[in-house]
């Protein structure tokens, strides 16, 4: 892992970050903070539950999302206005960084969900990873009850959820007809979720979580009719839908490409996912230079430990071990939060003001489990209550200590959790505490993987092996499947000869990566940037170089486009020489 900015130089980056209007704090911008304001609001509209994530307030909670084809219509219309906006705005006359901030966060975030609409995603909503059967008994977990308001709002919203499913269906029918499905693959572990969320009682149901917490007696018994009378048979109405319509239609093929305009749509999400227009041909060539630096630092670490240079050797040796081993579910679990907490406590090194907000790991239902759902982390808006790290523990003879450490530095301390638990504590505005995109949230957590084998939260050589193993490929596994139209064999043959993703694993992260095209892209994207960065600060400004002070320059404004955070940290570079 070497020459990050010299990988980068002449990227798409360089010339996005020149469309931005030159840093220079202290004007105020009316203007750019009602576009702001209006930006929120339509996000709030589009997604009902960005409150749980973010604690903004304005949002409702006795609404689902409207998918349906009208309202679709109406948010395109809406973001064309802003975007209008934007355009008619003298982007060199902000000169406060409150303004600089949100108007490259609306700009980014607008211009790349303009871009979407050639995918038609509403038509091919089936996903494992981010569709409605594997994110709502999580957010229904959130819902207020504590008012007799907040659980007329309860039993509104979930009562939408046959109307939302009857909508769903009609979206997906539509896209059978046009051509829009998904890889039957991805189906089948979506049948699975779904399966799981059938059971015999109301009181068995993921749905019932209102119900549990609240104490009025009344709202537990209509919750209950609730999901016997409606909830449940929506959901398997659109079980026998997806078994017996949807999976029979769905393409046997894994790239986007063989969706209509593909190339468009992988292209766009690519923007989507890394706030870059970089094409997936360049992507990827920065990912195998990336690999190469990589297995060279493995073979020299696998040299001294094992006495040979060979890669595939070397992981072999790493997967064998048996102290790298659990005997039980429990122990895995355990360990995890071991880790969580030890992390927790190390972090005071690289950033002050750690925040406080606790970290829950919780392992993943059975459901999630056998769909092949990945290890995430679900942010918690109220400081006081702890944000989840779900974790996947899968087959306890494939768990590996190095790999779950790994992970839970990533989802936990001094990655995610710390990231956005930090950002969400600093007097930012409501737009920048939405701004969400994965090149910065990811990267940071990449970033975060080498910080914690910087200062010894990675501390044995098998941890050291496998934080190197795997960086940087889902920048070739990406394109190569989708653009390459790699086959399922090959891709699983590039992931496995890591050692981080036994087969069984790896076959889900091949449906992974077809189901969110680009998004394995935006990890080390992100982190090779933010390293770049720092190599970059590291050298202008020699022993007056603080990592703490870098840090909190890449935190400070919470989650921004890469181009932005770019400007920051050289503007940060400048101030300080």
């Amino acid at each position: 892992m070497r020459c990050w900015s010299k990988m980068l130089r002449g990227s798409a980056l360089l010339a996005a970050a020149a469309s931005l209007p030159a840093i220079a704090w202290g004007s105020s911008g009316d203007t750019m903070a009602k576009i702001a304001d209006d930006v929120v609001a339509n996000r709030l509209a589009a997604d009902p539950f960005l409150p749980f994530y973010t604690g903004i307030e304005g949002g409702r909670n006795d609404v689902l999302k409207d998918i349906g084809p009208a309202r679709i219509a109406r948010n395109d219309a809406e973001v064309d206005m802003l975007l209008a906006r934007l355009d008619a705005l003298d982007a060199t006359t902000l000169t406060d960084r409150a303004s600089i901030r949100d108007y490259a966060i609306a700009r980014e975030m607008l211009e790349a969900e303009r871009g979407l609409r050639v995918c038609h995603s509403e038509l091919w909503s089936v996903s494992h990873m981010d569709g409605w059967p594997g994110n709502f008994p999580t957010l229904v977990e959130r819902q207020p009850v504590a008012t007799a308001k907040d659980r007329a709002d309860a039993l509104a919203r979930w009562g939408g959820m046959p109307a939302y499913i009857a909508a769903d269906i009609a979206n997906l029918k539509q896209g059978i007809a046009k051509g829009y499905v998904v890889p039957r693959s991805v189906a089948v572990r979506v049948l699975a979720q779904v399966e799981g969320l059938i059971v015999e009682t109301p009181e068995a149901s993921p749905f019932f979580a209102p119900a549990r917490t609240a104490e009025d007696a009344t709202f537990k018994a209509d919750f209950a009719a609730l999901i016997r009378d409606r909830i449940t048979p929506a959901v398997r109405t659109y079980r026998d839908f997806l078994r017996d319509t949807y999976i029979p239609a769905a393409r046997e093929s894994l790239s986007v490409l063989d969706l209509p305009d593909g190339r468009a749509c992988y292209n766009a999400m690519l923007r989507s996912y890394t706030t870059l227009d970089r094409p997936g041909e360049e992507v990827a060539a920065l990912g195998e230079r990336t690999v190469a630096a990589n297995v060279a630092d493995v073979r020299a670490i696998g040299k001294a430990l094992y006495g040979t240079d060979d890669f595939p050797q070397i992981v072999a040796r790493v997967k064998a071990d048996p102290e790298e081993r659990f005997a039980s579910k429990e122990e895995v679990v355990a360990y995890n939060r071991e880790v969580v907490a030890r992390a927790r406590s190390a972090v005071a090194a690289l950033i002050d003001n750690v925040p406080q907000q606790p970290l829950e790991v919780r392992p993943m239902s059975d459901a999630m489990e056998a769909s092949g759902a990945s290890s995430f982390y679900m942010p918690e808006a109220d400081p006081a209550k702890p944000a989840l790290y779900m974790l996947q523990v899968g087959k306890i003879e494939d768990a590996r200590r190095a790999d779950m450490a790994i992970t839970a530095v990533h989802e936990g301390y001094p990655g995610h959790h710390l990231q956005l638990a930090y950002a969400a504590g600093l007097p930012n505005s409501r737009l920048s505490k939405i701004g969400f995109n994965s090149a910065y949230i990811e990267g940071w957590a990449r970033y975060a993987e080498r910080m914690s084998d910087e200062i010894g939260l990675l501390d044995t050589p098998q941890m050291k092996i496998s934080r190197r193993a795997w960086p940087a490929r889902g920048m070739v596994a990406d394109p190569g499947l989708h653009l390459g139209k790699w086959d399922r064999e090959r891709l699983v043959a590039y992931l496995t000869e890591t050692g981080r993703f036994p087969p069984d694993v790896a076959r889900g992260m091949t449906d992974r990566i077809a189901i969110l095209p680009g998004q394995l892209t935006a990890y080390d994207s992100g982190g090779l940037e933010i390293l770049a960065l720092r190599e970059q600060a590291r050298k202008a400004l020699g022993t007056r170089f603080d990592i703490k002070a870098f840090n909190a320059v890449v935190l400070g404004d919470g989650v921004v486009p890469l181009a932005l955070l770019r400007r920051n940290v050289e503007a940060w570079i400048a101030g300080k020489k």
